[in-house]
């Protein structure tokens, strides 16, 4: 299992749509249509009649890890630290676990500079839990 995936089965509830697809979908396929001819052959006609996409669900991913924080008794700046959001999370945060995660996001530097990959880490990790429906403030996107 990849360590984003870990991220969002420790952020999002087990039946999120987010925890059931790949980490990479922002959102769940649409059911085939049961007003479908398969006899046509025809696949525009079909798609032509799909009910639209669902919305993810919405996660208040501050209120989740505010929540965590306050079962630590350590105090973590998960809030730009990519090492203390995984702390707070319960996962690996040794650097070899944060080139991995580099690695699953396509980081395009050099895992070598780790202070560069660590702010970049964080800031995508956040961006992909709003790709996949968390609700995040402003202040942690940037």
């Amino acid at each position: 299992m990849s360590i984003f995936t870990n991220i969002l089965n420790k952020i999002f509830p087990q039946d999120h749509p987010a925890n059931t697809a790949s980490a990479g979908a922002t959102a769940p396929a649409a059911p085939p249509s049961p007003n479908a001819d398969p006899s046509s052959g025809s696949t525009v006609a079909a798609s032509n009649v799909q009910p639209p996409v669902a919305a993810l669900p919405p996660v208040d991913v501050e209120a989740v890890l505010i929540e965590r924080q306050g079962g630590v008794n350590t105090q973590l700046n998960w809030r730009s630290s990519i090492v203390d959001l995984l702390k707070l999370l319960d996962l690996d945060s040794s650097l070899d676990a944060r080139k991995e995660l580099a690695a699953e996001l396509n980081y395009p530097g050099s895992t070598e500079d780790s202070a560069a990959m660590n702010i970049w880490l964080h800031k995508q990790v956040m961006q992909k839990l709003a790709d996949n429906g968390g609700q995040i403030p402003a202040d942690l996107k940037s």
